[in-house]
């Protein structure tokens, strides 16, 4: 089976403001997320999106999968907000405030745009987030488990294209 990640904004047309607008209802919709919220960060998927050339689409999936839209989340290893990104490792890119919701969400952005450089391709480079590349490549197993990650980001993107 091929999995394709493709980028672009093929089914979110117009200014920004109408593709967020967009992108919030579908939002909605797919993943049952409060309208405020998906209104409130939608424009900063657009952002991310247009800023590093990136399927806002996966943009959206990857926020799902990480924090399922919990601006607050942290994780055990100390990852946080939407996109679950570790200040420790990302704070001289990003900056600070990794719980402000923009700063989170346009630096998840750029970590996916930098690691799809790096891998080639935007299925390895969603393993990579999940990861690093360095715990992808350390092992057979790591990679193997990683799968299952990458499935589901793949299931969330599709359900949100359904919707949009």
């Amino acid at each position: 089976m091929i999995t394709i990640f493709a980028t672009g904004c093929s089914t979110l047309r117009g200014n920004a403001q109408q593709k967020s607008q967009k992108l919030a209802q579908g939002i909605q919709r797919a993943y049952a997320i409060n309208p405020s919220t998906a209104q409130r960060i939608s424009p900063y998927i657009i952002e991310g999106s247009e800023k590093y050339d990136i399927d806002p689409i996966l943009i959206a999936a990857v926020i799902k999968q990480e924090s399922n839209y919990r601006g607050n989340a942290r994780s055990p290893s100390g990852a946080v907000g939407l996109m679950q990104v570790i200040p420790s490792y990302w704070r001289s890119i990003c900056g600070s405030n990794l719980y402000d919701e923009r700063t989170n969400v346009l630096c998840g952005s750029h970590i996916l745009a930098d690691y799809h450089d790096k891998a080639g391709s935007w299925k390895k480079a969603t393993a990579y987030y999940n990861v690093g590349p360095a715990g992808y490549e350390r092992s057979f197993w790591t990679r193997w488990k990683v799968r299952k990650y990458v499935k589901s980001v793949k299931s969330f993107e599709k359900k949100l294209k359904d919707e949009l």
